[in-house]
């Protein structure tokens, strides 16, 4: 008895499984952000597994970044589209979990059977048909859409465009990193312990690592945080290796009056004050955000002077004091960490970066009357386009006739530009000094 017990919460939690991946798909393609998305359902079932939810976010994410493969696939199975929008979904769920998971594919059709019953009884049969069709024509389908130039790259027309147009050498190997596991790298906190005291940590622990950079770690298989060692006493942060380049850039030094301008969730924020005993004042025109912010600080025995505040209105948050360094990790369209958010390469429109481009230059503007004369600003987004990153700071130097750009340090690009790879995300960086008078 208790054996068919267990069996049955099983299956319904397989249902549910699919059921809430399902619903994440339909509402990005209604233009909704994925991480909201799937934060509101960890709410709703507060109650289900760790693996059961990690198993969404695999599933969701994986059909997200595969999305022009299996929408070529679907295309190719079905002749005419079902009425019900969530049937599509379902079967994208289903197609993904077949094509890329390592669930049981008798199961996987199975499960998808039972919901399309409770979403739609006349669609029985179709959902059935269309999964095992694709069981049987897998690897011929996937093989096409690899030849499909709109699908093989599992990006919009556009974005492929813009990429060969801003990287004709490498534009390929750009899209490729985009559809890939992002890697997982940490930031050992230098307060508490060095970075080979945590990698033997790690090793005690059987989690191998390989040192990075100057206090970075990068891990050969991602874990979850519970997992790492002395993580909830502030030993290391997760953070990708490209944006640890931001803290180091500033050289902040101790009696510093520093600004980070866009702080949360507070990745950087926290390495500014694990590298000197600075004056941080942390803005962030979110203010639920700043409460993720306040936990990673307390999280590493940190302070900071935490402000709901938009940077680009420093009449409404400076106190007249001009900073030393500010950090300008500015808002922009996230399009160098699309492998860890892979609706954005959905959601995003051409039409979107005018309006980053003219928050970004009112920021900098902004910004740059509150720095010392001296003083460094370095103007960060994670963005691979250049109308955000060396447009932008182009027509900044055009404005601004105290502001000189630097070189960086020999291990980025001149360009500041990082592009995503095995090793880390997209990042840009330009780091401007304010001429003495």
């Amino acid at each position: 008895m208790a054996g068919r017990q267990q069996a049955g919460s099983r299956r319904a939690a397989v249902l549910l499984i699919q059921r809430l991946a399902a619903e994440a798909l339909a509402a990005v393609r209604d233009g909704r952000n994925l991480t909201e998305v799937l934060q509101a359902q960890r709410q709703r079932h507060a109650d289900m597994d760790p693996r059961d939810r990690a198993a969404i976010i695999d599933i969701t994410h994986t059909a997200l970044r595969h999305r022009g493969e299996l929408d070529f696939a679907l295309r190719k199975l079905v002749s005419k589209p079902s009425n019900d929008a969530r049937i599509q979904d379902l079967l994208m769920v289903g197609l993904c979990q077949l094509a890329y998971t390592r669930a049981a594919p008798y199961a996987v059709v199975d499960h998808a059977v039972k919901l399309a019953i409770q979403f739609n009884p006349g669609a029985k049969g179709f959902v059935n048909a269309v999964l095992r069709n694709f069981q049987r024509q897998q690897a011929s389908l996937l093989a096409e859409a690899r030849r499909d130039e709109s699908a093989r790259w599992n990006h919009p027309a556009w974005w492929q465009a813009a990429m060969r147009n801003a990287y004709p050498a490498n534009w390929q190997n750009v899209l490729d990193a985009n559809n890939t596991h992002p890697p997982m790298s940490l930031r050992v906190n230098t307060r508490k312990l060095t970075r080979d005291a945590y990698l033997a940590q790690l090793d005690a622990a059987g989690i191998r690592g390989a040192a990075e950079d100057s206090v970075g770690i990068r891990l050969e298989q991602a874990v979850p945080v519970d997992r790492l060692p002395g993580f909830f006493e502030g030993l290391c942060s997760v953070q990708d290796l490209g944006a640890q380049w931001a803290a180091p850039l500033l050289d902040v030094r101790d009696g510093m009056r520093v600004l980070d301008a866009c702080c949360a969730p507070g990745g950087k924020t926290g390495h500014l004050l694990e590298m000197a005993d600075i004056d941080l004042t942390a803005l962030d025109v979110d203010a639920s955000r700043l409460t993720r912010v306040q936990d990673n600080l307390d999280r590493l025995g940190l302070r900071a002077n935490l402000r709901a505040a938009d940077a680009a209105h420093p009449a409404s948050w400076w106190d007249g004091p001009a900073f030393d360094r500010i950090l300008a990790d500015v808002p922009c369209s996230a399009t160098g960490v699309a492998r860890r958010h892979p609706d954005i390469k959905w959601l995003r429109r051409p039409e979107d970066f005018a309006q980053f481009a003219t928050q970004q230059a009112t920021m900098l503007d902004a910004l740059w009357g509150c720095l010392k004369p001296g003083g460094t600003l370095l103007y960060a987004t994670c963005s691979v386009f250049p109308q955000e990153n060396q447009q932008q700071v182009a027509g900044f130097l055009q404005r601004q006739s105290d502001a000189r750009l630097q070189p960086l340090p020999d291990a980025l690009p001149p360009s500041g530009q990082l592009l995503p790879n095995d090793r880390h995300d997209g990042f840009y960086y330009a780091l401007l000094a304010k001429t003495l008078p």
